[in-house]
């Protein structure tokens, strides 16, 4: 079996964009060397907000064949796969959960490759190889644990070891948990009155409806690309994303300088859309924009109107997933107000190997429990939909 080892850089710039990129392709805007360059240059990833940069690098029998986004996470905010009640289970018993490992994009709930892998070199690995050289990087890192957030189909089938047994030297396993998202699908619509049709009469009133509403309110919106925004446009959608944060008492994750280098550094995958009321505008909506996926990302406003959240982050996200010719809208995380608009139940995963074998067992359980429940629920979340019988979504 080819010999698989990790090493770790605490920054993004220790890695060539070039390397990076090689290993990313450029498909996925999160993964990009320069999203990852942005959230450490503007500070919002460093040991002070406790995203300390611990970016992997892995090589098979010397040669470098990939990289993975990580961090030693001081804290669980910002990753959308909540484990405080572990932390706080090592808390009682006089036990250190962090930091701990955490492979993931930083504040970005969207599923994608987490193992940028050459292709050739990823055939060659057997399922768990991967699982086992984090549990020896978690090992000798002294940590408690690692947690490998939202991949995609092809990681899962790495990651995915039927067989699998704990590691002789540091007594641990890996633990598969699942979650759900709603994401809206492009069945090839023509427009967003071809989306509609494929509607119940009923849910298709219900959108026309808001969408009325929303105008007869005098609001209109206006779109405007990473590399053609008015100067004044991002900081003022920056302010709408402030508030979203201080309405709930909350400091946001993100600050201006992140906003300002990502649209410095890869403005084609930006995409704003400002809503306007009487020659004002009134509310914001970041999304980004990958090979096949429009992402959600950002949204803000300072006032509140009728429908307004709904068009501007789903309807207007609808209509320019249509116009791009893009496969999947992807809304960001929870918001079961996203079924009766079309936005189908989707199973999420993570990975998660834990260092202790008495805390591994019984997370291994609740996991287990939890997985089935979150499987019935898909279930019952797919009868909501909106779709007519004779043509239910795929």
């Amino acid at each position: 079996m080819p010999e698989l080892s990790l090493t770790t850089e605490d920054s993004i710039l220790a890695i060539p964009q070039t390397t990076w990129d090689h290993f990313s392709g450029g498909r996925h805007p999160f993964l990009r060397h320069s999203f990852l360059a942005a959230l450490e240059r503007s500070g919002c990833t460093n040991a002070d907000t406790g995203w300390q940069p611990c970016h992997l690098k892995l090589s098979l029998n010397g040669e470098l064949v990939g990289v993975a986004p990580a961090y030693l996470k001081g804290h669980s905010m910002g990753e959308y796969v909540f484990d405080w009640a572990w932390a706080d289970a090592y808390r009682q018993h006089g036990l250190r959960y962090y930091p701990k490992l955490l492979v993931a994009v930083p504040f970005t709930p969207c599923q994608g490759p987490r193992l940028l892998l050459e292709p050739s070199f990823r055939d060659q690995l057997r399922p768990g190889q991967i699982n086992q050289a984090l549990d020896q990087l978690m090992a000798g890192l002294g940590l408690s644990s690692w947690h490998l957030l939202f991949p995609d189909g092809a990681d899962q089938r790495l990651l995915n070891d039927l067989n699998e047994v704990p590691d002789a030297n540091c007594g641990a396993g890996q633990l598969h948990r699942l979650g759900c998202q709603f994401h809206w699908h492009n069945r090839g619509y023509s427009g967003f009155d071809d989306f509609l049709a494929r509607l119940t009469s009923r849910k298709r009133k219900s959108i026309r409806r808001e969408r009325r509403q929303v105008l007869e309110q005098g609001i209109s919106f206006e779109h405007f690309s990473g590399g053609r925004m008015p100067a004044d446009a991002l900081e003022t959608f920056y302010g709408y994303y402030q508030a979203t944060y201080f309405k709930r008492g909350q400091r946001p994750y993100l600050n201006l300088d992140f906003f300002r280098e990502l649209q410095w550094q890869q403005p084609e995958s930006l995409h704003l859309v400002m809503a306007r009321r009487q020659g004002q505008w009134i509310a914001a909506a970041l999304f980004l924009i990958g090979d096949d996926t429009l992402y959600g990302r950002y949204w803000g406003c300072l006032e509140e109107y009728q429908h307004l959240h709904f068009e501007t982050c789903y309807y207007q996200g609808i209509e320019l997933a249509i116009e791009r010719g893009l496969g999947r809208f992807d809304a960001g995380a929870q918001g079961e107000h996203k079924l009766i608009r079309g936005f189908e139940p989707t199973l999420t995963h993570s990975w998660h190997g834990i260092a202790h074998p008495g805390f591994r067992e019984a997370i291994a359980r609740f996991v287990e429990e939890e997985a089935e429940q979150v499987r019935q629920y898909r279930q019952d979340a797919g009868t909501a939909l909106p779709f007519r019988q004779d043509s239910a979504a795929d």
